[in-house]
């Protein structure tokens, strides 16, 4: 049985995934946590799992990290 914590990160990853693939350009770490209502390092970190995963890209641009959701990763919507 998966904790509730875990739960809720896949839930997070799921959202984090559907907002790239709604966007048409690179989004901020701070535009991810501003849209799920978490901190900066919750986002992150989620987004360097999914990058992990190969779900997403990320690359540093000055101060900022940007992502954008990956060719091969799937999206259910």
């Amino acid at each position: 049985m998966k904790s509730h914590s875990v739960k809720r990160g896949e839930n997070r990853d799921r959202e984090i995934l559907k907002y790239l693939a709604e966007q048409d350009w690179p989004v901020t770490t701070e535009m991810v946590a501003e849209k799920l209502g978490v901190s900066w390092n919750t986002a992150q970190t989620r987004l360097y799992k999914l990058m992990a995963e190969g779900k997403v890209r990320g690359r540093r641009v000055g101060r900022q990290n940007q992502w954008i959701l990956s060719k091969n990763a799937k999206v259910d919507i």
